[in-house]
């Protein structure tokens, strides 16, 4: 029914995202059964009813397997008679083809895209809202009537700033692809902002042309939206610890950091510490004592409130 609590599924890389939600005591926890047979081929069955309900469901494309996952779910649910469905998506991957760069290249990002905008419709409305993404534009690859909304991690950062740094610390970023957001976070805090140019020296290969920012003497917090491998938040860090920050953290909105990322930055002797949020369940099973974990749960909580 319309006026029944939310009804919150999850694909299965994401429980952690709904049970946190269903802990508020303001939502349904939404139960799934699933098998997988010998051949791989999946099994499931939605155990409570989205018959006529407020549907949220909670994953990310964190892989293409999850992806379908989401997909399969977000069909059964509009099929089984919704009232309306919110897909929220923590994380929305494929952020390396994103666009197309040489011709006929296939933009990943827009296709998966087309596949989620594919869900049948809901009695009401299909919403999908995603966070940080790392490109702007990218809900406008969404097709029919999906409306998007991009929800922005700002306070769970600014907080986390804060922890790091303290009052007095300089703000930073990678490169000069997220210089205008990581200005707009410090002069929210009231902070200096630092910025790096780089300069390419082949396809593969760039080098830190210079450090525009004071540091020396100063704790440095890199902020990006993402951390996957490490090696470009090594190299910014690097250039600060040489221009004489006297420490360095770094914080990113999506932990995704493949097997042996994490260790390469904690073996680089460069960091204090890494502050990530729990957009992905990479970041949450790896947490230990370098890698703090803040919740966006309080967040999504906002947002689902104010559904209509």
């Amino acid at each position: 029914m319309k006026d029944s609590p939310l009804l919150l599924f999850s694909t299965q890389k994401y429980t952690y995202l709904r049970d946190s939600l269903c802990a508020a005591g303001e939502f349904q926890h939404g139960r799934i059964e699933t098998k997988i047979f010998p051949d791989g081929e999946r099994y499931r069955r939605l155990l409570d009813n989205p018959d006529a309900r407020r549907v949220v469901l909670i994953g990310g494309t964190i892989s293409d397997t999850d992806t379908l996952e989401l997909y399969d779910l977000g069909c059964a649910i509009a099929k089984l008679g919704a009232y309306s469905l919110t897909m929220v998506i923590p994380y929305f991957g494929y952020s390396t083809m994103e666009r197309a760069e040489k011709p006929c290249e296939i933009v990943t990002a827009k296709t998966r895209a087309r596949l989620l905008s594919a869900i049948p419709p809901a009695g009401m409305a299909n919403r999908i809202m995603m966070v940080d993404l790392h490109t702007a534009g990218l809900p406008h690859y969404f097709e029919g009537c999906v409306q998007t909304r991009h929800i922005y991690a700002k306070p769970v950062i600014l907080e986390a700033c804060r922890e790091l740094g303290g009052q007095d610390f300089v703000l930073a970023c990678t490169d000069s692809g997220r210089a205008k957001w990581v200005e707009s976070l410090a002069n929210d805090m009231g902070v200096g902002a630092a910025f790096i140019l780089k300069r390419r020296l082949s396809g593969e290969r760039v080098e830190i042309a210079e450090v525009q920012a004071e540091v020396e003497g100063k704790k440095v917090v890199v902020y990006d939206d993402m951390i996957r491998t490490g090696g470009s938040l090594i190299q910014a860090a690097r250039a600060y610890r040489e221009a004489g920050a006297i420490e360095v953290s770094a914080i990113a909105t999506h932990g995704v950091l493949p097997d042996g990322a994490l260790q390469r930055l904690r073996s680089s002797g460069l960091f204090h510490r890494l502050v990530t949020t729990d957009s992905h369940p990479s970041a949450v099973r790896q947490q230990d004592d370098f890698l703090e974990v803040a919740s966006i749960s309080d967040l999504l909580l906002k947002s689902l409130r104010a559904l209509p």
